[in-house]
């Protein structure tokens, strides 16, 4: 196994356990809550095999759910962002993700804000959505949606920052 390999399962079992052992206790004004787990998808790599990126993305989101008692809502929202995750780097990144040269260790501030927002936002507006099932709450879901996403990108910005590897 390499260690790129055995990085990305390290992430993974850092996120997952960070998640359901303190975040998940956060419950800010009633409806912030942060999912950092979200980082684990974000940074999965772009040349990566698109089969194996969804099939850990269906395997972090239910890991969330069977922690969290979700019925599976955490699952539908890691597969959906992961699905559309192409759209979110076209529109953040343009050609330089037509021509596979994206790197997220050099890209810039902007870009990458860009992506995380677009990504983020998806993932809690289709959790948030199956959590409530009711669109005569739409008001309330895309709250709940926006401010945890402000609070899931800080994090997902912090974290991106104190991890980042240096050339």
């Amino acid at each position: 196994m390499n260690s790129s390999i055995l990085g990305h399962i390290a992430r993974f079992i850092l996120l997952v356990l960070l998640q359901v052992l303190v975040l998940n206790h956060i419950n800010f004004l009633g409806h912030i809550n942060p999912y950092l787990y979200v980082l684990f998808i974000l940074l999965y790599p772009i040349n990566g095999n698109r089969s194996i990126f969804l099939l850990v993305s269906f395997l972090l989101g239910i890991t969330i759910d069977m922690f969290s008692d979700s019925g599976g809502v955490h699952a539908a929202a890691c597969i959906t962002a992961a699905i559309l995750r192409p759209v979110a780097l076209k529109s953040s990144f343009g050609t330089s993700y037509d021509y596979q040269t994206v790197k997220f260790k050099s890209i810039d501030f902007g870009s990458m804000l860009v992506y995380m927002s677009l990504v983020v936002f998806l993932h809690h507006f289709i959790l948030f959505f199956l959590e409530v099932f009711n669109i005569s709450s739409i008001i309330l879901i895309l709250k709940k949606a926006f401010f945890s996403s402000i609070f899931t990108i800080i994090l997902c910005v912090g974290f991106n920052i104190i991890f980042r590897k240096r050339n």
